[in-house]
């Protein structure tokens, strides 16, 4: 006879064991599951079902179940394979007071640049970690970095406020190393300065001030689009920028009148599809798409068609899937949600939807036997040309938009069809609650173990674009469940496709070396 103890408890890993914001039955993740989720791509932001308060008292809780060895592996995970700014250094902060000794590892592997310096400060000030001041250790980590850094660091620092680089050095003190650096310190806090020790850059600049008809000075172009600048000059700062600050700066430049001088336009559309320089700076897709949904109508055609053939040559680095690929994006109307949450003045104009669409877009461009199926409460025929630019197969995605969720839909259809996959990819919110059971396992689980009889060696991703700590699926060896969303995820769906280093988000930050 069945041993019932353990029928039972077997029976209870498939149970869901929490709710979803929709109130619907859904799996939970660990703590440091959820943490490792949370630090590598959640933005503090307000998003469609949570705030940025509830996901800031989300961290803070979390950090506080789990070894803060874990935590430092987290925050160094999360700004160097993530690329997060907030997190790691909210993380960074945390373990000030946690575990003193271990945040003096992780700051120096943070705390990279001057804004995450900046924000660091910030966060520390803000009481959230549990100190309203620096502390002696923090102080000193702060002003070992400010004397260590290089004149041109200290310069791109001095760019940006709340706090200001001021404001910094005036709570710090830093030493100067030499009368350059002396000079520096009081020009930026407004104190009494050797003018011939002043940096050669910051003279000219102060030169300039006085004398507008002098050349533009060598310095942080923040610095020169904080003063008055005639339309020949902005488009000259615009000749100075690189390729990123580029892309984000086409509203201002447009805005300022630089488009208007001659010859700007084709000059920065040259630089902004030249393949050479996408490939140096490491431009992805969703940078891309990201520059190309804020566009505003100042921007001449030429430069927005360049953003076009940009997003075309980015898709050299979405690696190729093995097998038979199914792409299922989420087209509900949570999805119409900024992927990044909303906030104020600064809410992205990309949606989770836009961030499906280009998945899915991109996924069948490099595997062009690939199957799309939209969905809503059940899927949503569409047909799309790989052979169309991107930005159009994703427009006819995201133009599908409303209905409920049922993550399940997808892979109820495959199973109707008796379709074969090898690979299948949900990209939704996750908060799936029009296929809710009473009991028992999820639908989408119910589906995928359906799905697994006909295709044993079948895989399932599931992008979450706004993780809020639960799934529809269990995380095991053929179920990948991937929080929020950067470039990166490409690889780690190839990754997870191939069989090599098919490892969870636990595994991947317990691999960090802090």
């Amino acid at each position: 006879m069945a041993n019932k103890q353990l029928f039972a408890s077997m029976i209870a890993k498939f149970m869901p064991d929490t709710r979803n914001h929709e109130g619907a039955p859904a799996y939970s993740y660990g703590p440091e599951h959820k943490l490792a989720q949370l630090a590598a791509t959640g933005t503090l932001n307000d998003g469609f079902y949570g705030t940025a308060e509830a996901q800031l008292a989300e961290v803070l809780a979390v950090a506080a179940t789990v070894d803060p060895l874990f935590v430092a592996k987290a925050a160094v995970y999360a700004r160097t394979k993530g690329v997060m700014k907030d997190m790691p250094a909210l993380l960074a902060a945390w373990l000030t007071v946690a575990d003193p000794d271990l945040s003096v590892a992780v700051f120096r592997r943070v705390i990279d640049n001057g804004r995450m310096l900046r924000t660091f400060v910030q966060i520390m000030r803000s009481g959230v970690v549990g100190r309203t001041s620096l502390g002696t250790r923090p102080k000193r980590l702060v002003k070992q970095w400010l004397e260590q850094a290089s004149m041109a660091q200290l310069m791109r620092t001095a760019t940006g406020k709340d706090p200001s680089l001021a404001d910094i050095v005036k709570m710090v003190h830093p030493k100067p190393v030499d009368a350059g650096a002396r000079a520096f310190y009081g020009w930026l806090i407004g104190k009494p300065y050797d003018v011939a020790a002043l940096p050669a850059e910051i003279a000219a600049f102060e030169a300039w001030k006085r004398d507008r008809a002098l050349p533009l000075p060598p310095v942080p172009f923040e610095w020169l689009t904080a003063e008055p600048l005639t339309a020949h000059q902005w488009a000259e700062v615009a000749d100075r920028m690189g390729w990123q600050a580029l892309r984000m700066n086409l509203n201002t430049l447009a805005r300022h009148g630089a488009f208007a001088v001659e010859g700007l336009a084709e000059r920065v559309a040259a630089r902004l599809a030249d393949a050479e320089a996408i490939a140096k700076a490491r431009v992805l897709p969703y940078q891309l798409m990201a520059a190309r949904g804020m566009v505003g109508e100042g921007v001449p055609p030429v430069v927005v068609a360049a953003l076009e053939t940009a997003l075309e040559l980015s898709l050299a680095s979405v690696p190729l899937l093995p097998g038979r690929v199914v792409v299922c994006p989420d087209v509900s109307g949570s999805m119409a949600s900024p992927v990044t949450g909303y906030r104020k003045g600064a809410t992205t104009a990309v949606r989770c939807i836009d961030v499906a669409a280009l998945v899915a877009a991109a996924v069948m461009r490099r595997n062009p036997g690939a199957l799309v199926l939209p969905f809503e409460t059940k899927v949503v025929p569409l047909d799309l040309d790989p052979r169309a630019p991107v930005s159009a197969n994703a427009a006819k995605l995201a133009a599908i938009g409303g209905g409920g969720t049922t993550v399940s839909a997808p892979l109820a259809w495959v199973n109707g069809q008796r379709a074969v996959a090898d690979l299948v990819i949900i990209v939704s919110d996750n908060q799936s609650w029009v296929d809710a059971r009473r009991h028992g396992a999820t639908a989408t689980m119910r589906e995928w173990d359906q799905l697994k009889r006909r295709c044993p060696r079948a895989k399932l991703v599931c992008i979450d674009l706004q993780p809020y700590g639960t799934t529809q699926a269990l995380e095991r060896p053929d179920i990948l469940n991937v929080g929020g969303f950067s470039d990166a995820v490409f690889e780690t769906l190839a990754r997870f496709a191939a069989g090599a280093a098919s490892r969870d988000w636990v595994a991947e930050v317990s691999a960090t070396v802090v």
